[in-house]
């Protein structure tokens, strides 16, 4: 391992170290104290006989990654990390989750440095720029699979719902029994709904929050269906077996138009793959003439513009075949 190899860990190492000191060593209470000394305020003694009061929301806990948070406040990516982390239903903090994909950085940048020839290892930024956007895959990746498994159980949930008041249950009984009877993703949504409305929130709010939580072209019309019927009356109960009829048809429908363009998905799947095996191939069988793409000014420009119009095709292909319905 090289010397600047070996001045990047240490680095991360320290980095590491101070974190862990700041955020596991020093209590919440300690760091309050210091800010309290350096800033020379008091804070406010609590009478002998005066009760403590519990806060109504859980703050994010003090130490855990300040800077992290600042900057993501800065440019407003705070919120919509937040919010992705919530649909994909991890209990990470905003925090961790940009120090994760600190540590893939570092850890592939270090791999790629120490383990390809010396005349490859300008490539070790993009090796490490991949290994930093894993956390951020793999969190849109549990998203995407929760959503999927929230829509397909979503209509039987409608159905339910219609079936309890018909029997006499009000709407957030309903939303009670739901919970109950059905599995995650969507137990824990409307569970999270009905403690909300049970706790004094409105419930067009607690509805709202609901769409938030789950961005699903399904769940907004539930709610709008819901909102609009609480305004002007109607038969609830049908309204929400006539949804449930849509989103079903809506899915055989879906399913038809995958199948017809089955054909033009794995076209642009093998046209995307076949440069790339034909590189690895001849990086194996001719290496000199692969170098020529790395080592060389002229070579990285049209390996540049190769990797461009490869991507700029996939993606054109994606669009044609994406109907949405």
């Amino acid at each position: 391992m090289s010397g600047f190899a070996i001045i990047v860990v240490l680095i991360w190492l320290g980095a590491v170290a101070a974190w862990w000191f700041l955020t596991r060593v020093l209590r919440t209470a300690d760091i309050e104290k210091m800010r309290n000394r350096l800033l020379g305020t008091q804070p406010r003694k609590k009478g002998k006989g005066e009760p403590s009061k519990p806060a109504l929301f859980e703050s994010e806990p003090v130490g855990k990654g300040p800077i992290v948070q600042r900057l993501l406040k800065k440019y407003d990516l705070m919120e919509r990390t937040q919010a992705l982390i919530e649909q994909a239903g991890l209990k990470w903090h905003v925090a961790r989750f940009v120090h994760g994909c600190m540590a893939g950085f570092i850890l592939a940048y270090l791999l790629a440095w120490v383990f390809l020839p010396p005349s490859f290892r300008p490539w070790a930024l993009l090796v490490a720029a991949a290994g930093g956007v894993l956390p951020l895959m793999y969190v849109v990746r549990l998203r995407k699979r929760r959503l999927r498994a929230f829509e397909e159980i979503f209509p039987d949930s409608l159905e339910f719902i219609s079936r309890s008041m018909r029997a006499g249950h009000a709407f957030s009984v309903s939303l009670e029994m739901i919970y109950r009877e059905f599995q995650e993703p969507l137990a824990g949504e409307f569970r999270r709904t009905f403690e909300e409305h049970n706790l004094g929130l409105p419930l067009d709010v607690s509805l709202q929050k609901l769409s938030t939580r789950v961005p699903l072209l399904d769940v907004q019309f539930f709610v709008s269906a819901v909102l609009l019927q609480k305004r002007t009356g109607g038969n609830l109960a049908e309204i929400l077996d006539k949804l449930a009829y849509v989103i079903r048809e809506r899915f055989k429908l879906r399913g038809k138009i995958r199948a017809v363009s089955a054909h033009g998905r794995m076209t642009g799947i093998a046209l995307t793959c076949i440069p790339i095996v034909v590189a690895i191939l001849m990086f194996f069988t001719n290496p000199d003439y692969v170098k020529f793409f790395f080592l060389d000014e002229t070579g990285n420009i049209m390996a540049g513009v190769a990797v461009a119009l490869q991507l700029l095709g996939y993606l054109c292909i994606k669009k044609i075949v994406a109907i949405e319905v």
